[in-house]
């Protein structure tokens, strides 16, 4: 893993990695909204996405591509949890895309700033300063707004896509709390996660009865050269946003990669009312989307101001992880 004076001292590489990670994290909404379009089994496709990656991971470790190290039990251990909280957040993620429209679900994510600080609140972390919480109540406010305008509502999609907010802020909470990624390059992290989901995915997709009708599906879809491409496509990208997110991370900064991530959801939230079938426009679905994308940026700078009032050290932001 690359330290972090290294990465200061190469401008470059640290302008690419973000860049690379806000490209990858805006391709992978419209990409996922779309094969679900067609494949509506999201938790099999997440499985495959997994499945993907650990292998890809293997032969590059078995072939000396990559220099990730093996599996070893006391680092399993420590990496269960977190790897569980991390699905259920994807997984319900991939769910709630079948119902909520792109900026809808751009809007519902970014409340996980104001779960993660009710959740810090409540575990004695200390008050948040006046803008953090004004910024985060805005974006809050600017949901229910959005939400009494959208004429697609989907309580189910909603109660996925909040279902995800919360999973998210567990596993956020959880990676901060117990340091269990610390020691760990950004392609073993990825090699333990997709690892240790793999048997409780299968189990799920097993009882929840999408296999097989799941597998059956992909069989009758596989004549098709669109579908194939668009799944291809969606399994790489599962890989390349992981890695891209822990990169930039490690070579800038945690509050560099929540910047991002809040910057990329303005593109994402203006392409998603024209992109893959768009959104039926009201005024106040518009409005609170403004709302909820001004409150983003707002915390952004918050957050900024924050860690430039202390002096440096490692940031610890539960936020760096947002897809």
């Amino acid at each position: 893993m690359e330290n972090r004076s290294e990465a200061e001292a190469n401008p470059y590489k640290s302008l690419v990695a973000a860049v690379s990670y806000g490209t990858a994290s805006m391709a992978m909404v419209f990409i996922n909204k779309a094969i679900l379009m067609q494949y509506g089994h999201s938790m099999t496709l997440l499985t495959l996405q997994q499945l993907a990656t650990a292998l890809l991971i293997h032969f590059g470790r078995q072939t000396g591509y990559t220099r990730a190290r093996g599996i070893d039990m006391p680092t399993v251990r420590r990496l269960l949890p977190v790897s569980l909280f991390y699905n259920a957040n994807v997984a319900f993620a991939l769910a709630s895309l079948k119902g909520v429209n792109i900026p809808m679900y751009i809007a519902i994510k970014r409340l996980t700033p104001l779960a993660v600080l009710i959740a810090g609140i409540f575990s004695g972390k200390g008050k948040p300063t006046a803008q953090v919480t004004s910024s985060v109540l805005l974006i809050a406010a600017g949901v229910i707004i959005a939400a009494l305008g959208d004429f697609s509502f989907d309580l189910l999609g909603y109660g996925m896509a909040l279902t995800s907010v919360f999973f998210q802020t567990m596993y956020l909470v959880l990676v901060e709390r117990s340091g269990a990624e610390d020691g760990l390059s950004s392609v073993e992290i990825m090699f333990y996660n997709s690892f240790l989901s793999l048997p409780v995915l299968t189990f799920l997709i097993i009882i929840t009865g999408e296999f097989p009708s799941s597998l059956a599906l992909l069989f009758a879809k596989s004549n098709s050269l669109s579908f194939l491409l668009i799944l291809f496509i969606s399994l790489i990208m599962g890989i390349v946003l992981n890695f891209t997110m822990f990169l930039c991370t490690i070579v800038n900064s945690a509050l560099t990669t929540t910047i991002v991530g809040v910057l990329k959801g303005v593109g994402s939230t203006t392409l998603g009312f024209v992109v893959l079938g768009g959104v039926e426009v009201h005024a106040l679905n518009v409005t609170g989307l403004v709302i909820n994308t001004a409150g983003g940026l707002w915390y952004s700078y918050a957050k900024y101001q924050q860690k430039m009032s202390k002096p440096p050290k490692r940031i610890s932001d539960l936020e760096a992880r947002s897809k």
